[in-house]
Formats: C-alpha cells, sequence, structure tokens
C-alpha cells in the first residue's frame, strides 16, 4: 500500500464575505501524481497556500509525516520539504538565473559563484533546458521564467512539490520536458499535486484527480476511471455542450493592415485583420507573437513598415494612439500589465475611458459605477462588490477585468494574448462566447495562443511566426496540428 505522506483534514477558511474553503479533506499518497481541478474561486488556490503555509486556516488540520499541525508557517512548509511553483511567478527579478535556481542554498560569508552556475546548469541540462545562466530573469520570456521556477524548485529535493498551472506559458516541447521532469521526480519519490486547467495534461500526467467547487470537497477519484466529460461535470455542477461555439456570421472588409513592420525582433511582417474575424497567432515560445502585437499596441517601437486601420495610415508610438484607433490589448501578464490590483474592480473598469464618465476633469461616480456594473453583468465578473480589490479575485476574474477596461474603452479590433491562461473550463466557455459575440457584433480579434485545440477551435485564419519572421497564413480548411508544427519549427 502507497504511503500517505500528507493530509488535509476538515480544512475550513473563510475571508469577509466569502468562505474559500468548507470542511475539505484530501489525502495524497508518496510518488503519485495528483491532480487538483476546479473552477476559478472553487478554492484550489486557498488551499495550496495553507499547504504552504502562507495562509492560515480557520479550522482543520494538516497531517504530514503522522505529525499533525493546525497551521504551518513558509518556512515550516519548507523544512517539511514542501515547494510551490505558484502561478504567478515568485522569483527576483534582478538576480541571474543561476542565483534564483540556487536561491538561499549559501551558508557562507562568500557567494561561490563558480561552484552555483555548475549546479544550475547541471539542473538545465537534466531537465533539457537551455538558458543563459549569467541573464538577469526580468529580461526573460514568461515561458523562461516557469523553467527557472521548476529548476528552483528542483534544487530543493523537494518531497511534496505542487504546480499551479506549470504549463500555461509553455510551448508544447517545453510541456513535454516538464512531463518528463515530473515522472523522474514521481519516480524518486516525490509527491506531485498538479493543478491545470488543461484537461489533457491531467489525463496524460495524473494518478488520482480531487475536483473542489465553491470551496467544498466534491470527489476524488482513480484518473484510470473517470473521464474529461464526467470531470467537467464534477467542476461546474452542470454539463457544458461543446467547446468551441459555432459562427455562422459572414467576415467583412479590412480593417488593419501591416506591412512589413518591424521591430522588437520582428522583420517584415505583413498580414490582415478583417471585420469580424478571428485572427490566430501561432508560434513556438520566442517566435515573436508578444513581440508583434506589441508594436501593433504601440507598447515597444517599431523600426519600420506601416499598420492601416481602414485603409488609411496611422502612426502609433504610444498605446493611448492604439487606443485612440480603436485596438485594445489584453496582455499575457494580467497582474503586471493588465490591470490595477490594488484598484477596485470598477475603477480598473473605467480607468481606460475617462473621457465618458469625466467633465471638467471630475469623475461622474454614478456613470462610473453603472459602467463597472453593466460589465460586471456582462462578462459575470463574480464578486462580492464593484468596490472590490481586483487582487482579492480569482485568476480568471482578474482576467476578465482586463477584458471590461478594453472594452470600455470603446476599441473594435481587440488583441487577445493568452486568453484563457489559467482560466478553468466554465470560464473558457464563457470567454469563448463572448469572442464570438464581439465578432458578431463586428469587431474583430487578433489572438495568441498556446493552446493547440483553442487555436484550431477559435480561429478564421492562423498565422504562423518562426524566429520573428512569418511562416506561414493557414485557411480553415488548411488547419491541422501536425502542418503549424512544421512551420512553427520552421521546416516549411
Amino acid at each position: 500500500m502507497t504511503k500517505e505522506v500528507l493530509t488535509v483534514k476538515n480544512i475550513t477558511k473563510y475571508y469577509p464575505g466569502v468562505v474559500a474553503l468548507n470542511d475539505v479533506s484530501i489525502t495524497f499518497k508518496q510518488g503519485e501524481v495528483h491532480a487538483l481541478l476546479g473552477e476559478n474561486g472553487a478554492g484550489k488556490s486557498t488551499l495550496i497556500k495553507i499547504i504552504a503555509g502562507a495562509v492560515q486556516p480557520n479550522a482543520g488540520e494538516i497531517i504530514i509525516a503522522d505529525k499533525s499541525y493546525t497551521q504551518l508557517t513558509p518556512h515550516l512548509s519548507k523544512a517539511l520539504g514542501i515547494e510551490v511553483i505558484y502561478q504567478e511567478f515568485n522569483l527576483l527579478e534582478s538576480l541571474t538565473v543561476a542565483e534564483n535556481i540556487c536561491f538561499g542554498e549559501n551558508h557562507k560569508a562568500l557567494v561561490d559563484f563558480k561552484a552555483m552556475e555548475l549546479k544550475a546548469k547541471s539542473i538545465l541540462d537534466m531537465m533539457g533546458v537551455q538558458l543563459d545562466l549569467k541573464k538577469q530573469v526580468k529580461y526573460l520570456a514568461p515561458s523562461q521564467k516557469q523553467l527557472v521556477e521548476i529548476a528552483k524548485s528542483v534544487s530543493k529535493n523537494a518531497q511534496i512539490l505542487i504546480m499551479d498551472e506549470p504549463s500555461a506559458p509553455l510551448s508544447v516541447s517545453e510541456i513535454s520536458k516538464m512531463f518528463d521532469i515530473v515522472r523522474r521526480l514521481k519516480e524518486k519519490g516525490v509527491t506531485i499535486i498538479y493543478i491545470s486547467h488543461r484537461m489533457e495534461e491531467i489525463f496524460e500526467i495524473a494518478d488520482r484527480v480531487t475536483v473542489l467547487r465553491d470551496g467544498r470537497f466534491i470527489k476524488t477519484e482513480n484518473i484510470k476511471d473517470t473521464s474529461i466529460k464526467s470531470l467537467v461535470s464534477l467542476m461546474v455542477g452542470r454539463e457544458l455542450n461543446g467547446s468551441y461555439p459555432v459562427r455562422n456570421h459572414p467576415i467583412g472588409e479590412e480593417v488593419l493592415r501591416c506591412e512589413n513592420l518591424s521591430g522588437n525582433g520582428d522583420i517584415d511582417i505583413n498580414f490582415t485583420l478583417h471585420k469580424g474575424e478571428i485572427l490566430g497567432l501561432s508560434g513556438l515560445v520566442g517566435a515573436g507573437r508578444t513581440e508583434l502585437v506589441r508594436l501593433i499596441y504601440g507598447a515597444d517601437p517599431k523600426e519600420g513598415g506601416i499598420i492601416y486601420r481602414n485603409g488609411k495610415e496611422v502612426d502609433i508610438r504610444l498605446p493611448k494612439d492604439a487606443l485612440a484607433n480603436g485596438i485594445g490589448l489584453i496582455p499575457e501578464d494580467r497582474k503586471l500589465q493588465g490591470c490595477f490590483l490594488e484598484k477596485s474592480v470598477s475603477w480598473n473598469s473605467s480607468i481606460a475611458n475617462l473621457n465618458a464618465i469625466t467633465k471638467n476633469f471630475v469623475v461622474n461616480l454614478k456613470k462610473e459605477k453603472k459602467q463597472a456594473e453593466e460589465y460586471c453583468e456582462l462578462l459575470n465578473i463574480k464578486t462580492p462588490s464593484i468596490e472590490q480589490m481586483t487582487k482579492n479575485l480569482s485568476g480568471g476574474n482578474q482576467q476578465k477585468v482586463v477584458l471590461a477596461k478594453t472594452l470600455a474603452a470603446n476599441t473594435n479590433v481587440i488583441i487577445f494574448d493568452e486568453p484563457t491562461r489559467g482560466i478553468d473550463v466554465g470560464a473558457k466557455q464563457e470567454i469563448y462566447n463572448l469572442m464570438n459575440s464581439l465578432v458578431e457584433e463586428g469587431r474583430s480579434i487578433l489572438m495568441i495562443t498556446s493552446d493547440m485545440p483553442e487555436l484550431l477551435g477559435m480561429s478564421d485564419r492562423i498565422l504562423v511566426l518562426h524566429s520573428g519572421r512569418l511562416a506561414g497564413e493557414l485557411s480553415r480548411k488548411e488547419f491541422s496540428q501536425e502542418r503549424i508544427l512544421e512551420l512553427s519549427s520552421g521546416l516549411s
């Protein structure tokens, strides 16, 4: 019988007006990959923070190695062999890759940088990853930061490793490498608690799965004894029909055209976007997808090329120029670039379109409230109040706040950079339906996604980038995962 290494028993945690966890009990076994599923707000993040000692429960106990604790501290949790890779990065941005991987291991007056870099290199080599050990983490792409997070946890010889959406910023090949790492750790007896909204991953890597809903334990099952349909039904308390809603409206005239657009590592990019169209943008990590949309949005300066809106050349040097031309961006990193976490839902919903709610530099609070309430209803933002601070919302609801901010600015060309990263199955369906309604209203969407089914299911056309250049364009009848991967890898 496999040894039980961690049990959370009757755990309850409440905040003012919200019960985050209600009498939750789960047992985790040695050397298993135990998936934790649930919609945003189900209590997954609160539970892992309690196990990590970052949050204290109001009731219940945590049993590790046959010893019971009513609460843990971060220091005690680590001492007990628990490491967490959070959904949001927990790296020291000003330190190098090697320093982050080995942080906290040196107890001498002088740091042996050579030894530290050798250890970091050995871990990355074991992972099959190549990174510049001397590069500051702040200059890395999100996918590279995630690999540093994984390497950092591997270096600590964790006995219980919690991975919260670890694959979200990774490419297909990087996910495969990560799964290899997980399997190696499992063989060494490490227990992996794996949180992901990508159902196909759960069935590839997990041994058992536990479902939470609305802060309550619903069920634990062996992965071989269940199905995606069954798990989705347990998660949302209802059955969801097809993942990708059908669109039947006609695609209209050109609304955006880029000619020989260069800069930020991209070279001579040419494409058009049409009214009522979802144009998918694919490519491996580092291909230049986010770099391209930042040029279009004015977040980074272009070095050459022309941008046309509705057939007319426009000069976009700053994001305010893009917004003035009806172009909005929902960035990949919602917490750092998408919204103001310390401000309310109402404040965030209004900040990009103050002209609509101000007069003589004074905000009309009634208009602000009405606008925020309309978008909360439209996007089904789950919040106790429109005055709730955005940082207190779940990841999926924070993403909806970013979308509300963008829509409130009267944008009709909307750039989604990883629109469903860190969002649960039910919320994904809402985002997909919303994207459909936006294009049916005549808006246009440029969508970056690393989720292949999402790319194939939501796009009308697909552009594929490789090493900063446009590698190909596919019409819907040409869609295939194999063809996209060929173009992405520079094989065509």
